[in-house]
């Protein structure tokens, strides 16, 4: 489960193999001792919860980088490394 972009506070990960439960592309995120998993690219909540300023951040970053997100996901469902992502700024 390699984390592909940290900023806030906020891990962002994305697991090798991971389509079978949430059925489509996804992040898995921890802030403190909260997690999330996030639907990519609309940032749809599938499970979990983060604070509010904290998940808007996040929606804020899928935004900015939705098309590397995808890319990744498709990397990480086929078993391969995913890159590191720009952290939000």
């Amino acid at each position: 489960m390699p984390a592909i972009s940290m900023f806030y506070g906020i891990i962002v990960y994305m697991y090798f193999m991971d389509n079978k439960q949430h059925k489509l592309p996804h992040i898995h995120v921890k802030y403190q001792n909260d997690e999330v998993i996030v639907a990519i690219p609309d940032g749809e909540v599938l499970d979990g919860n983060i604070p509010k300023a904290q998940m808007k951040l996040l929606q804020a970053w899928i935004e900015l980088h939705k098309d590397e997100l995808l890319a990744d996901w498709h990397l990480a469902v086929s078993g391969e490394q995913p890159y590191k992502i720009e952290p939000l700024r």
